[in-house]
């Protein structure tokens, strides 16, 4: 099960027979004040060093978020995928919850990439958002991320989670959405309001590996939330969501990184252990060069 995402310059294949793909996540306002303040005055210096930095971490795609209070998203939105597009050479992930503003930044992201494929965030099981994103999938020929939720909130269950995903999907194929284009994600919840938080969302993933066997997205770092050193936390639990089946998390890169390329030297996708030598030989000259 292979997900192709393109920008004019990059191909990312998602698969869990390659390394582990990143979605760079910093590019979003929530609960970033600074970044929040520039997007109302329509200033995206922030993004464009936040998509420099991240891609230099080593972010495979973007996920690029102006949704804060007062802000024109129909407006925006699309000023900022031509700027990370321009800026950088990955695809990019076009997150809004507003269908207007996804369709207008799918429009920039055509004329810029007339033969790429960006990854739209996102979809769930709402009868309304199912109406209105799913035909921009198809009619753009993106790919989407799936978030098991519905009209009544985030469930409790692994089995209602693969019940949402297993929606999504059989919408999708029935509007001529292909399989490997949809991407799944299992949400993560913090393990501070629910010691078994955690368990759900990997029963969750291993469910839909084996059912619907696609891609899976995963905001990990939620399960750390009100947590103190939460990366120790976050660390641990990409290692197992990754195990799970999540094939492409989105994530702080620069926070995470060593920790998935361990994850996947482990799971057999580096080969004589090249990708976590050349990552660790990296960090030691920076170190020095410091």
């Amino acid at each position: 099960m292979e997900t192709v995402l393109k920008s004019a310059q990059q191909t990312v294949v998602i698969s869990r027979e390659r390394p582990t793909v990143l979605i760079g996540e910093r590019i979003n306002p929530t609960g970033k004040k600074r970044l929040a303040a520039a997007l109302v005055e329509g200033n995206l210096e922030i993004v464009r060093q936040e998509a420099l930095q991240q891609v230099e971490a080593g972010a495979d795609v973007l996920d690029v978020n102006v949704g804060a209070a007062f802000v024109d998203e129909v407006a925006l939105l699309p000023r900022a995928v031509r700027l990370v597009m321009e800026t950088v050479p990955v695809p990019v992930c076009i997150d809004s919850a507003n269908a207007d503003a996804l369709r207008a930044a799918l429009e920039v992201f055509r004329a810029l990439a007339p033969e790429g494929k960006p990854l739209i965030n996102s979809v769930n099981g709402e009868e309304e958002r199912l109406a209105k994103v799913l035909p921009l999938v198809k009619e753009y020929g993106s790919a989407v991320i799936g978030l098991t939720m519905d009209d009544q909130g985030i469930p409790t269950t692994a089995e209602r989670r693969l019940a949402i995903a297993r929606k999504i999907v059989e919408r999708a194929e029935a509007v001529g959405i292909a399989r490997e284009d949809v991407v799944i994600d299992c949400l993560a919840l913090t393990v501070g309001a629910d010691t078994q938080a955690g368990c759900v969302t990997l029963d969750a993933i291993r469910a839909v590996r084996e059912e619907l066997g696609v891609n899976m997205a995963l905001g990990a770092s939620n399960v750390s939330f009100g947590l103190p050193e939460r990366e120790i936390v976050n660390w641990a639990f990409l290692a197992m969501v990754i195990q799970a089946g999540v094939t492409c998390p989105i994530v702080d890169v620069a926070k995470v990184r060593p920790a998935v390329l361990a994850a996947d030297l482990l799971l057999g996708r580096d080969e004589y252990a090249m990708r976590y030598i050349k990552e660790c030989r990296k960090r030691a000259k920076a170190a020095a060069q410091a």
